[in-house]
């Protein structure tokens, strides 16, 4: 049994090692969840970037969690399975060293993760946003942590079913389903994304049409009669950048006033009321948009030339 043990030692660190992996994803990728879906539903009208809902870091935490979460649960039911058939020495040092690794590498990941959930509280954070946090962050710490100090503990092994160790598997398995299903609620779907992304294209060459509009009134003192006027030379803009990329069809332009114009195009979304969410990218407040064919107005704001400025006289 000794040789068959020994033999089986790079099979059983490979088990461990490889638990050890997923389990750090799948304890992440839970926390990660449980965050995102906090900052989603209680918004902090002064909140910074850090404290802000990340549709990108909730896709990150499902994909991980799917990917890990079955490698964890087999290799962790086939480290016990060999240790309730007794191929799997209970004080092998295999098992007892990788334990031990397994709880000193939780250890530091849990320790940074209060580390920064009380810096964003020191930081200003919301109190309420604080406690429900640090409580996740304590929950996971404790379900990993009492669960293999106990397993560690354990004497008799060999053709003993534990009801403990079966306890958290199911809990902490129903845990992460709940958590898995409740991400699928929040998140937006990948067609929902792909228009949000259309959108942003468009408000960002409004922009640069826009400032283009800006200096050929202060060049001129007139509005242009027509985008065309503004393709190449000076105003660096091109066809491209008069057009939606999906659709091919050319930005509609109306001078609405002496100063004042319109940009038209087909939006696919609002973002009106998404002023904490930087999905809608950084022109949103200033371009606010409904779904449909939606014409924007702006106002131009003269300015000076930078190249026709006098060079001042050398002293």
């Amino acid at each position: 049994m000794e040789q068959q043990n020994s033999d089986n030692s790079a099979k059983f660190a490979f088990f461990y090692l490889l638990s050890l992996a997923a389990l750090i994803f799948m304890s992440l990728s839970v926390g990660i969840i449980v965050f995102q879906i906090i900052n989603k539903n209680i918004v902090d009208a002064i909140q910074t970037f850090r404290g802000s809902y990340s549709p990108d870091a909730l896709k990150f935490a499902i994909s991980a969690l799917i990917i890990a979460t079955p490698i964890y649960y087999l290799t962790a039911a086939q480290i016990n399975k060999n240790l309730f058939k007794g191929l799997l020495d209970n004080n092998s040092g295999v098992r007892k060293w990788l334990t031990y690794f397994i709880l000193l590498v939780s250890s530091i990941v849990m320790l940074g993760w209060l580390i920064s959930v009380i810096y964003s509280f020191l930081d200003g954070e919301l109190t309420v946003k604080f406690i429900l946090k640090a409580a996740t962050a304590l929950v996971i710490a404790a379900i990993v942590f009492t669960y293999y100090l106990y397993d560690i503990k354990r004497e008799n092994v060999v053709g003993v079913k534990d009801k403990v160790a079966r306890a958290y598997f199911c809990v902490s398995l129903l845990m992460v389903a709940a958590v898995l299903v409740s991400a699928f609620v929040f998140v937006e779907s990948p067609r929902e994304t792909r228009n949000i992304r259309h959108d942003n294209n468009i408000l960002g060459k409004f922009n640069r049409i826009d400032s283009a509009i800006n200096d050929y009134y202060a060049a001129n003192k007139k509005m242009p009669e027509s985008l065309d006027v503004l393709i190449g030379g000076r105003f660096y803009l091109d066809e491209e950048i008069l057009t939606d990329s999906a659709t091919k069809k050319k930005f509609d332009y109306k001078v609405t006033g002496e100063k004042t114009y319109e940009l038209c195009a087909e939006f696919r979304s609002s973002n009106k009321g998404k002023e904490y969410d930087y999905r809608y990218g950084y022109y949103s407040k200033r371009w606010r948009h409904d779904a449909g064919y939606q014409c924007l107005e702006q106002k131009v704001m003269a300015g000076v030339i930078i190249d026709t400025v006098e060079p001042l006289p050398a002293p």
